[in-house]
């Protein structure tokens, strides 16, 4: 995986780990800039319905947010299996970072069992990443 272009970062939270994403969250700027974020979520009978919040995060919670996912850099990562126990797949893609749990990422520790401490690590990210969604996204109106 690539660096971005240009010192942009892309983060990606989607749910489930497998199949279908039926929610998922973007995050996507420059560091010391504003970034934007989009939420989709898939709702409905066979998630036929579509529901989308978009905002943006100025450029201090954008920093902040670099700073908390660079300790993913080198934790295991596993294609087949959500070896971290969230049913979520998360992907980054800075500058600094490029780690996926969902695939072999090079220079991580392939295949191997995450710490209880990487667990915790993953589980802080993840949840003030959802939490940012949260307090940013706005659902769309026409």
């Amino acid at each position: 995986m690539a660096p971005p272009p240009s010192g942009e970062f892309a983060i990606r939270l989607t749910k489930p780990f497998t199949d279908s994403p039926t929610s998922k969250i973007e995050i996507i700027g420059e560091p010391n800039r504003p970034a934007t974020i989009k939420h989709t979520t898939h709702a409905g009978a066979e998630n036929q319905t579509l529901i989308i919040k978009e905002g943006s995060i100025d450029a201090s919670d954008s920093n902040e947010l670099m700073d908390l996912v660079r300790p993913l850099a080198g934790f295991p990562s596993n294609p087949d299996e959500d070896i971290y126990g969230l049913g979520v797949r998360l992907d980054l893609a800075t500058f600094e970072v490029q780690w996926d749990n969902g695939e072999d990422v090079e220079g991580a520790e392939a295949k191997s069992n995450p710490t209880e401490e990487n667990k915790q690590t993953f589980k802080d990210v993840v949840e003030s990443i959802e939490a940012l969604t949260r307090q940013k996204a706005k659902e769309r109106t026409s």
